[in-house]
């Protein structure tokens, strides 16, 4: 009997799922509606739908990877659970105070400080102290930290952080804090500032912790709930989640320390693009993910993706390892208004899936970019698979009345509008990870996917001055690929501040084993076998003063003055790269990191049949496409994308459709299909 791996990823509109047979690695790809008011409604509607498509038996299924966003839209729509709050005696205003400055493009006059995730009324101050060496200045309190867990289970708060000051080089005070409001109050939730983030910063380090507990409950009984109805549809298989960082992490460790899965979805599709781009031999690109609802673009060099540790989910600053993935609100189902000053706006308020598009027919009123590019004819009346149906007459009714008529213009002027706003602001979003990073765009490729991006690829790269676009087979199911084929990750830290020139080699490397020991066991659990183990280490380094740090990779087994001497000089070309210059100063090694990871069987991605048609025969059909004011309606050839033969070569204007997305190969552009399938585009020269 054949076994299987199942990949999910729930998505605003769609509910994306890959099916793959271990033995021989086919592929199967499934979409299906999403369920927002119940995610994991739509996650198994999706599995049943696949596994009885395919008459493959509930228990052949021995993995599955799941994308969700679950604790992202907790703390972005203010849903998570009551927290209450232990700090060190003297910090119960850590997250009132916060930082001095405020967010970008804010009037800082009227400017007002958010509610915070946790009441100063539930924070509980306890004595405690130790330095940031680490040595104990006043032990813990331990009848004050009883006290505070009897408070919570009176005011039925479940959801407990703990951060104390330099948790981070002495956790045993936070540890023994656990323990006591355990046996205080059995049912509690406890996060620990020295278990999600134990570096320094007490403000980051305490809201990312209070997030961490705010989502547990949630997230807890998500996962909880999906484990229960897989196992009582006889699917009893292991359960992994995708992390922010771009690895896998099991369904323990994600309900442990939910905040990690933050960007759990549009980093799956991160790793789908680093395949994508090796298997086409591009070292340099950018993941360009457009769906239902936003758009994520994330910057990739040298076949490596960029990690940001500065983050920030919503208002709160998140301080752990992230992918650098900049969402914005600009998907296919983001809505077109008149302002009342008589301008076109896109997004960022989307139709989502319910009601979804006008020409969904689910009860949509507002125009959106699906409607414009209905109206222009770069899709068909049938999408994902045929089994949605799209109006375009109601697309056309709704754009007339509520674009078109108030702004004076024709259907088609203001059908092109809307795509050239939406073409404008996913645009700024990659600028924000390519040239605000000091990278030139017109260096790397754009790996399109999700539903909308091949659709939209070629107008944007034109933009930008891109000149090759890659969109894979199944654009609309990568995130789901990229579960299947990203490794088992995670990350450790520990603040350890290092000055000249007292530079410590030995406690450094006493701190990196200790970090590798932690990696083994977790790697052990998840069952990755001991020489399948990998470690990479690296450190946040700044020059002697400065308020933030430069993360580096270390590049070595063993710590030495040999080393850090190395890695210094890296920072000082690092730093003039990324801010113009640097600095003749002493350099601190601030603090100290470690990456876990393992491949728990991650697979490949296929490559195509030997059976399918050369272009002329691949051809299903004409229709007139609108790609610009100037060229108006140019008659397409519509492709039957399943049915090209590698090596296909397709010059524009051309369309090709597949069951999940559409790609749009404009006009004075080629597309090329390789051995995988993917469509290597570029401009005709």
């Amino acid at each position: 009997m054949e076994n299987y791996s199942v990949a999910v990823d729930v998505g605003g509109t769609f509910t994306d799922i890959v099916l793959c047979n271990l033995t021989t690695n086919e592929q199967i790809v499934h979409k299906t509606p999403s369920t927002p008011d119940d995610p994991s409604a739509g996650f198994l509607n999706g599995l049943r739908e696949v596994l009885a498509a395919n008459s493959v038996g509930a228990t052949q299924v021995k993995h599955v990877f799941h994308g969700t966003t679950i604790a992202t839209n907790a703390i972005l729509e203010n849903k998570g659970a009551p927290v209450g709050l232990v700090v060190s005696d003297g910090f119960k205003f850590v997250l009132e105070i916060g930082r001095h400055g405020t967010p970008r493009q804010v009037n800082p006059q009227s400017w007002i400080k958010p509610e915070r995730p946790v009441r100063p009324r539930d924070i509980i101050e306890v004595p405690e102290r130790v330095s940031f060496e680490g040595k104990v200045l006043t032990p813990l309190d331990e009848n004050a930290v009883r006290t505070a867990a009897r408070k919570f289970r009176e005011d039925e708060i479940t959801a407990i952080a703990v951060s104390f000051l330099h948790s981070y080089s002495y956790a045993d005070h936070e540890n023994r804090a656990r323990d006591l409001i355990l046996e205080e109050y059995p049912s509690a939730q406890v996060s620990l500032s020295s278990e999600v983030l134990a570096v320094f910063r007490e403000y980051e380090r305490t809201m990312t912790t209070v997030l961490n507990a705010y989502v547990m409950p949630r997230v807890s009984r998500y996962i909880g709930n999906l484990e229960n109805s897989l196992r009582a549809s006889s699917v009893d298989s292991s359960f992994s989640i995708m992390k922010s960082n771009g690895g896998m992490i099991g369904s323990e460790v994600a309900i442990r320390q939910p905040v990690h899965t933050a960007l759990s979805g549009p980093a799956a599709g991160v790793m789908a693009t680093l395949q994508i781009a090796e298997n086409t031999g591009v070292s340099n690109s950018i993941s360009f993910d457009m769906g239902g609802t936003s758009t994520d673009v994330s910057l990739l060099r040298e076949g490596k993706p960029t990690l940001n540790l500065a983050g920030r989910l919503g208002t709160w600053p998140i301080q752990l390892p992230m992918l650098d993935i900049a969402t914005i609100g600009c998907g296919g189902g983001s809505i077109a208004k008149v302002s009342p000053y008589g301008s076109l706006t896109v997004g960022p308020s989307s139709a989502g899936s319910v009601p979804g598009p006008v020409c969904y027919s689910k009860g949509g009123t507002e125009p959106t970019v699906t409607d414009a590019n209905m109206v222009l004819g770069r899709i068909n009346t049938q999408i994902a698979g045929g089994s949605l149906p799209l109006d375009a007459e109601a697309s056309a009714k709704v754009i007339e009345k509520k674009i078109a008529g108030p702004l004076n213009i024709d259907l088609h002027a203001a059908a092109s509008g809307i795509l050239s706003i939406a073409n404008n602001t996913m645009v700024g979003a990659i600028r924000n990870v390519s040239v605000e990073r000091g990278h030139d765009p017109r260096e790397f490729a754009l790996v399109a996917y999700g539903g909308a991006g091949p659709m939209h690829s070629i107008d944007v790269a034109n933009l930008l001055g891109i000149s090759k676009v890659v969109a894979p087979l199944h654009p609309g199911i990568a995130s789901a690929y990229g579960l299947l084929v990203a490794e088992l990750k995670n990350d450790y830290a520990r603040t350890s501040l290092q000055k000249p020139p007292d530079y410590n080699p030995e406690r450094m490397e006493q701190i990196y084993s200790d970090m590798e020991a932690e990696g083994h066991a977790w790697l052990s659990e998840e069952g990755v076998p001991a020489d399948a183990h990998l470690f990479s280490r690296g450190a946040d380094v700044r020059y002697e003063h400065q308020g933030s740090e430069v993360t580096l990779e270390f590049g070595s087994d063993r710590v030495t003055h040999e080393t850090i001497e190395k890695i210094i000089k890296e920072f000082h070309s690092r730093h003039e790269q990324l801010y113009g210059f640097s600095l003749d100063q002493p350099v601190e090694i601030v603090t100290l990191r470690m990456t876990a990871s393992g491949n728990a069987g991650s697979v490949e991605m296929p490559t195509l049949p030997s059976n399918l048609d050369a272009p002329e025969d691949a051809i299903a059909s004409e229709r007139p496409v609108f790609f610009d004011e100037v060229s108006g309606f140019v008659n397409c050839n519509i492709y039957d994308r399943n049915r090209l033969a590698p090596g296909s070569n397709i010059k524009g204007p051309a369309i090709l459709e597949g069951m999940d997305s559409t790609v749009l190969i404009n006009p004075g552009w080629t597309g090329q299909i390789d051995q995988y399938g993917n469509c290597i585009m570029s401009p005709i020269t």
